[in-house]
C-alpha cells in the first residue's frame, strides 16, 4: 500500500513535534549536522538551509557566511528565532515561514543550500529538490542529509510497513536512492559530487549535487566517482 504525505499533515505532525524536537532528535541528527555544515563551508558565502526546524544548526555557521533559513512549521521556527535572539546569530539574515516545494526566492539566489532531513518530509520530494536547484547559483552545491531506504531484503520490507505510520509522523520510511538517481538524470543541470554513509546506523548519508555551468562540460546525472570526505565523529 502506497501512503503519501500531505502539507497539512507534515504542518500539524512538526507542530506537535516542535517542544520536544530538540531532545527527542537534537542527540540523533548532530553528527548529521556537523556533515552537512562542514559541506556547507567548503562554498560559503549565502547559504539557505530548508527545513531549518528550531535552529539546531544555525550557531555552527561561520560569521563569514549569509544564513538564511525557512521551514514550514511556524512554531519550530518560533524556536529558531529565540535561539538566534538568545546567542546573538547576526549573520542569519533571515528566518521564514516556507514551503520547501514553493520557495518565494528569485532563481540563482544562494551558493549553497542545505537540506537536513527534508527531502523524506516533504510531500513531493522531486519538486523540493527542482525548487532547491532553482534558487541555487551556477556552479553551488545543494547539500542533503537524509535517510536512505533499503530496496530490498527485511528492512526494505519494514520500511514499507511503517509508513503509515512514519507517515503520521511527518516523514516517509520508504525512500530508496534510485529516486535521487532518476530525479538527477531527467535534468541535465545537476551532476552528483557525493554519496556516503552517516551515523547513526548508516541508514542516513551526506548527498551532495552541484548545479552546472551553463554550457559546462561532464554528462548530467551522478559522476562515475563521486569524491568522499572523513566523517565527523
Amino acid at each position: 500500500m502506497t501512503v503519501e504525505l500531505s502539507k497539512n499533515a507534515v504542518v500539524q505532525a512538526y507542530g506537535r513535534w516542535a517542544p520536544i524536537y530538540d531532545v527527542v532528535f537534537g542527540p540523533v541528527f548532530r553528527t548529521g549536522r556537523q556533515v552537512s555544515v562542514r559541506a556547507a563551508e567548503r562554498i560559503g558565502g549565502r547559504i539557505l538551509e530548508v527545513g531549518v526546524g528550531t535552529g539546531l544548526s544555525l550557531s555552527s555557521y561561520s560569521r563569514a557566511n549569509s544564513v538564511s533559513g525557512v521551514d514550514i512549521s511556524e512554531p519550530m521556527l518560533a524556536k529558531a528565532r529565540r535561539r538566534v535572539a538568545r546567542l546573538g546569530l547576526d549573520h542569519v539574515d533571515a528566518l521564514d515561514v516556507m514551503d520547501a516545494e514553493h520557495l518565494s526566492f528569485p532563481d540563482a539566489s544562494f551558493d549553497v543550500v542545505v537540506a537536513q532531513y527534508v527531502v523524506t518530509a516533504v510531500p513531493h520530494p522531486e519538486r523540493a529538490l527542482d525548487e532547491f536547484v532553482r534558487v541555487l547559483r551556477p556552479g553551488g552545491e545543494l547539500v542533503i542529509t537524509s535517510r536512505i531506504g533499503a530496496e530490498s531484503g527485511f528492512r526494505g520490507v519494514a520500511e514499507k510497513a511503517l509508513m503509515p505510520i512514519t507517515g503520521w509522523l511527518g516523514f516517509r520510511t520508504d525512500f530508496p536512492w534510485d529516486r535521487y538517481t532518476r530525479w538527477a538524470a531527467a535534468r541535465s543541470d545537476v551532476r552528483l559530487l557525493e554519496r556516503r554513509p552517516i551515523p547513526p546506523f548508516g541508514h542516513f548519508s551526506l548527498v551532495r549535487f552541484t548545479k552546472q555551468e551553463a554550457g559546462g562540460a561532464g554528462s548530467p546525472g551522478a559522476e562515475r566517482n563521486p569524491q568522499t570526505y572523513e566523517d565527523v565523529g
